[in-house]
């Protein structure tokens, strides 16, 4: 029995399956996904999505969709679905699936009359290649089976029309053909395991749409190119491959190669094991080293969400070694920025203010890891640099005052994690002295005072503690209200929102708070903004919140920060509440937990997204896989983990 299983009654159902969303990546930039039937509804979605950095940095929609039809005594019966204006689907294969599991591969099992056929997909760890196996479970008279693809060769931000560019010559291959739409593409080669016919008869399929995208307020309608048929007879136990990729490839070796594929894949078997597949789908191989993918399908990488995400994608799963592989590219991003250098590496948005202090928290996870010597010698060098690149007042947006506290400008760029921006402008404009900047700012120099004192250097270690008790002091005194923390301070304006990013100077190893102030901002925390998902970006008592993430960009972009549920504050609040109340709190962050393992068969299957509603039923929305939510849910499982066994 499949973890992650669905059956005939709710694949069928239209409402419910069209919500479930399918994600494979290959850790190197491409991926394959749809919905659960097939049945695109994003202009996202696609068989086969790969890179193609001729053109420009993004992913382009190679193989839409792969239509099969099953072909018994002259009756035809196609298992696709597409939809087309007024609520239309066909040819509406839906109504054959039976069965649909989500384990080591996607498979989905169809029923024809006395047919039943099996479909399994996976992607090619780093090849830009997709695999379907066929295996024809029964059947009692000859089948033939048909396939059709649909082809777009498009930016995976755009969408595509019938055209005179097109080019429709095609060269045949072995057991298949390969062909390449446009200029600048490369060809895909679509190849069997055994002989095909391939049939031309080329035309397009016009007025294909994605609800997802009218539901966001784009262009959710195109139209597909369809180069003609292949096919080929079956007999009851066989097993066929067909393979879709860029560039040609020994169709003799298509089976071998989907059973090793399979066989490295990690089973979907239990709420561990589905995170720990999906948090590795975020690792990237990149020509220059390896990254962590901020998230799918449109993310690309990003400093803040790789350093906050890097401890749980890694060491909490093992993975020690991968931690320093894309460190070693989000380090040098960190010396080219420090030094004024042109960017080296494809790491964005280093310059934010809080990023270098995230940085330095990923270290000190992996201090706790491995050990304080281990982190200083591959890691100290870098720390003390960024920590008298802040001191100087050599950052652009990071201003050490006397009082000890750092002050940033988010007035007209954003400067945190909330940066939601309108006409130019942030719509949340925390700015002046921030209150989790200041917090890792804390954490930041005890951590490093620590780091020097191993590293020999005594004196400057001390002085770094005595410029951390300034800094808490300070951080009381502006920040503390009596009951919470302010969000932001600036000037004479203390903004009194309550937001999940106090919770911070809680969870962090080291907290300028004593234990009676921890306890009252947990329990703020924990009454105003906790829900199954997660915190919510903001209280329900504020006249500004705005629960639901919906609309078009604008007004999701006035809602993005002001409402919805961040799930990836689960792993700080977790943190912060294991300190509050040590072993008697793991069995309620447990069963917070259920919440996120529910949520591996709603929305993104095997997988947990960017955000979700605020109110119930928390409706996931946003990034189907977004790498902060993954990591810090499964680093939380592994702060239960090691408090149960007294780590």
């Amino acid at each position: 029995m499949s973890y992650l299983k669905f059956d005939k009654s709710l694949l069928t159902n239209l409402e419910k399956s069209l919500t479930k969303e399918t994600l494979r990546s290959n850790n190197a930039g491409a991926y394959s996904s749809s919905t659960i039937i097939d049945c695109n509804t994003r202009k996202y979605h696609g068989l086969l999505v790969v890179p193609v950095p001729e053109l420009d940095a993004d992913n382009h929609v190679l193989l839409s969709t792969f239509d099969e039809t099953v072909i018994q005594h002259g009756a035809e019966f196609n298992l696709g679905i597409h939809k087309y204006q007024g609520d239309y689907y066909s040819p509406k294969g839906h109504k054959y699936i039976r069965e649909f599991h989500m384990d080591s591969e996607i498979r989905t099992i169809y029923r024809v009359g006395g047919v039943v056929l099996q479909k399994e997909r996976i992607l090619v760890a780093g090849e830009k290649r997709v695999l379907i196996r066929y295996t024809l479970l029964e059947a009692h008279s000859p089948t033939t089976l048909r396939f059709k693809p649909f082809l777009a060769f498009r930016n995976v931000n755009s969408l595509t029309h019938q055209n005179q560019e097109l080019n429709q010559q095609y060269d045949e291959v072995e057991n298949g053909i390969s062909c390449c739409l446009y200029e600048g593409y490369p060809s895909l080669a679509m190849q069997f395991s055994k002989k095909v016919q391939f049939v031309s008869t080329p035309d397009w399929y016009k007025g294909i749409e994605y609800y997802k995208e009218w539901e966001r307020g784009y262009e959710f309608s195109e139209d597909l190119y369809v180069p003609g048929y292949f096919e080929l007879p079956i007999k009851k136990g066989e097993t066929i491959v067909f393979s879709a990729g860029v560039g040609e490839i020994k169709t003799a070796k298509l089976k071998k190669m989907f059973e090793a594929e399979k066989a490295s894949r990690t089973p979907r078997s239990d709420f561990y094991n589905c995170l720990f597949a999906a948090v590795r789908q975020f690792y990237n191989q990149k020509e220059d080293g390896y990254y962590l993918l901020a998230g799918y399908p449109w993310f690309k990488f990003r400093a803040r969400d790789e350093f906050i995400a890097l401890p749980g994608a890694t060491l909490a799963i093992g993975e020690v070694g991968m931690f320093e592989k894309i460190m070693e590219r989000g380090t040098q991003a960190v010396h080219d920025f420090i030094d004024g250098k042109p960017k080296s590496t494809k790491l964005k948005e280093v310059s934010t203010p809080d990023v270098l202090l995230w940085y330095i928290w990923a270290v000190q996870q992996y201090a706790q890891f491995t050990s304080l010597q281990q982190a200083a010698e591959r890691y100290g060098n870098v720390l003390v640099k960024i920590i008298a690149f802040i001191r100087g007042q050599k950052h652009v947006n990071l201003f050490l005052h006397d009082n000890g506290l750092l002050f940033t400008d988010g007035t007209k760029k954003p400067a945190t994690w909330m940066n939601a921006m309108e006409n130019g402008y942030p719509i949340t404009p925390r700015t002046g002295y921030v209150v989790e900047i200041n917090a890792l700012w804390y954490n930041a120099l005890k951590f490093v005072s620590e780091i020097q004192k191993q590293m020999g250097n005594e004196n400057q270690g001390e002085m770094l503690n005595y410029q951390a008790e300034q800094t808490r002091q300070s951080f009381v005194n502006v920040f503390w209200n009596g009951i919470y923390l302010f969000d932001y301070v600036d000037g004479y304006y203390q903004n009194r929102e309550v937001r999940p990013n106090m919770i911070f100077a809680v969870s962090l190893p080291y907290s300028p708070l004593d234990k009676k102030q921890q306890k009252s901002v947990l329990d703020i925390v924990t009454r105003e903004l906790l829900t199954p998902k997660g915190l919510r970006s903001l209280s329900p008592k504020s006249p500004f919140y705005r629960p639901e993430y919906i609309g078009g960009q604008l007004e999701r972009d006035r809602n993005y920060h002001n409402g919805p549920i961040w799930a990836w504050t689960v792993g700080a609040f977790a943190e912060a509440y294991l300190r509050i109340y040590n072993l008697s709190g793991v069995s309620f962050l447990e069963r917070m937990l259920a919440g996120f393992e529910s949520e591996l068969s709603e929305l993104s299957i095997g997988t947990l997204s960017e955000i979700y509603d605020g109110n119930p039923p928390f409706k996931g929305h946003g990034a189907m896989s977004y790498a902060m939510t993954v990591a810090e849910t499964i680093r939380t499982l592994k702060l239960l983990e090691e408090k149960q066994k007294g780590l």
